[in-house]
């Protein structure tokens, strides 16, 4: 696996390994991802990787060609 760079909602950029899981990567970087259900069906733990929303519970680091990836919280108004 290889690493990349993430930047993070609050500016904090942290060097984060490809294939890792979000909500760890999130709390290792001290970032609190919201979480309700953990199995992917509420949405409380979306975020958007570079413009992409994405359930952080199911999902991965992914790789990127460019080799950074910026993290923001994604906006639900049900929420």
């Amino acid at each position: 696996m290889s690493t990349i760079s993430v930047r993070w909602p609050d500016g904090r950029v942290t060097t984060e390994t490809t294939g890792s899981d979000w909500l760890l990567s999130a709390n290792q970087a001290g970032v609190s991802i919201p979480t309700g259900c953990l199995g992917g069906s509420c949405g409380a733990c979306e975020i958007e990787v570079n413009g992409t929303v994405v359930r952080a519970c199911i999902s991965t680091v992914p790789a990127s060609k460019s080799g950074q990836l910026t993290v923001e919280f994604a906006t639900d108004p049900h929420w």
